[in-house]
């Protein structure tokens, strides 16, 4: 371990975006990790970039030693070129959801930085720009999640009977081709040892291994006093279809039965460009918040009783939770939402997968101080000494200073 701090590494990191702003768990635990890289790296960062802001560029030295952009943009869904790609998804190879990141630019680009400096390690951040990687048997590839279980995940709790079909012949393709791309990386970081215990068993990978979630313990310390907002609140990106389903679910199975006991229950579902779907609950309940973006979700965190993550999709691990600990914030979770983290229930959080229960756990959180002071220094505990980034970008290097070298053909 001692030894890395004195052997730079050049890191030639791929991603489909800039990390600014970062609105999303995996835009964060990449940002994290590579500041504290980049403090004892040189990290060469490129990426697509639609336009759309200035600010992924504007910042990215924050966390890279130079960066490069590919203009690129992913058809937004609704539009007719998104449909045009989900109809070619009825016959592609390539899942949809990676298809809309392919690019040839990118691709070379990538060529012409590894023909032009000798990189020690090259990273492929999520599956998605992994077409754009020139020999993926000689790169590292970040899987923040295992993507085709989302797609299961999804499609069985889907209704409607043409859509299901569509998402269980798009989670067929994902698996298949996760399940390729993974064999063939020259090695592959999973986020949890769940994850990566299910790549080696479904996948047959052998060259693998995980490294924890992390939390910036500074940056979510709560102020002596903060404002009150809600009573429970739920945060994250809600244009992501396990987070809208989630919001979805609490909202029509739980709330009910928590306003059952709770009729003053106030309640923030907290993130960046809702669904329609979600935005249509502040409409129906005037105790329901759905704030939209927000600059800074910490008031949120600080100003609420506890935090909720009703996820019953999803892979990998949700930084939601360990950000709600180290504000000080009890939790209540389902089992996918806790997933791959090294968490006991009724120690660290409250883990309920029934409605009913889920609803329990919420009001005993919200009437009983005592409870939610437990809950929140037995969090704050276990992730203030096992889980800083700094602790966790170590384990990264160490993995980065053992893979292959990449290089050009």
């Amino acid at each position: 371990m001692s030894s890395l701090r004195y052997r730079p590494m050049r890191i030639l990191w791929a991603k489909t975006d800039f990390l600014h702003p970062a609105t999303r768990g995996g835009q964060i635990r990449t940002l994290e990790m590579l500041r504290c890289l980049h403090r004892r790296h040189e990290v060469h960062y490129v990426c697509l970039n639609d336009g759309a802001s200035d600010e992924g560029k504007a910042r990215c030295g924050e966390y890279c030693t130079a960066a490069y952009s590919v203009h690129h943009v992913a058809p937004p869904r609704g539009s007719m070129h998104f449909g045009a790609q989900v109809a070619a998804g009825l016959v592609s190879r390539l899942p949809v959801a990676v298809a809309r990141y392919r690019s040839s630019a990118m691709q070379r680009r990538i060529r012409e930085l590894l023909a032009m400096l000798p990189f020690d390690a090259l990273v492929c951040d999520f599956l998605f720009p992994s077409p754009n990687i020139p020999d993926i048997s000689r790169a590292v590839l970040f899987q923040h999640n295992v993507e085709a279980a989302i797609w299961r995940r999804h499609a069985a709790l889907t209704n409607g009977r043409a859509t299901r079909w569509y998402l269980w012949s798009q989670a067929r393709r994902m698996e298949a081709y996760e399940r390729e791309v993974c064999r063939a990386a020259g090695h592959v970081i999973a986020v949890s040892e769940a994850d990566e215990r299910q790549m080696r068993e479904r996948y047959g990978v052998s060259r693998i291994s995980h490294v924890s979630t992390g939390v910036n313990l500074d940056y979510f310390k709560p102020p002596a006093e903060a404002e009150r907002k809600a009573d429970l609140v739920f945060v994250g990106s809600m244009d992501w279809l396990p987070n809208v389903d989630a919001a979805l679910f609490f909202a029509e199975q739980v709330l009910p039965q928590i306003r059952e006991r709770l009729p003053w229950c106030k309640v923030a579902i907290v993130g960046r460009k809702p669904d329609r779907s979600v935005e249509q609950l502040a409409s129906r309940d005037s105790k329901l918040i759905v704030t939209g973006t927000v600059s800074d979700v910490r008031p949120w965190l600080w100003g609420s009783l506890a935090a909720v993550v009703p996820l019953r999709i999803g892979g990998g691990t949700r930084l939601k939770i360990f950000e709600a600990m180290a504000a000080h914030l009890p939790v209540v979770s389902t089992t996918v939402g806790a997933e791959g983290l090294p968490v006991t229930s009724g120690r660290h959080l409250t883990i309920e997968d029934d409605p009913a229960r889920f609803a329990a756990a919420c009001i005993e959180l919200v009437e009983q101080e005592a409870r939610r002071r437990q809950l929140a220094d037995n969090a704050w505990e276990l992730v203030s000494t096992r889980f800083s980034w700094e602790a966790v970008t170590r384990e990264f290097e160490e993995i980065l200073a053992a893979a292959p070298r990449p290089g050009v053909d």
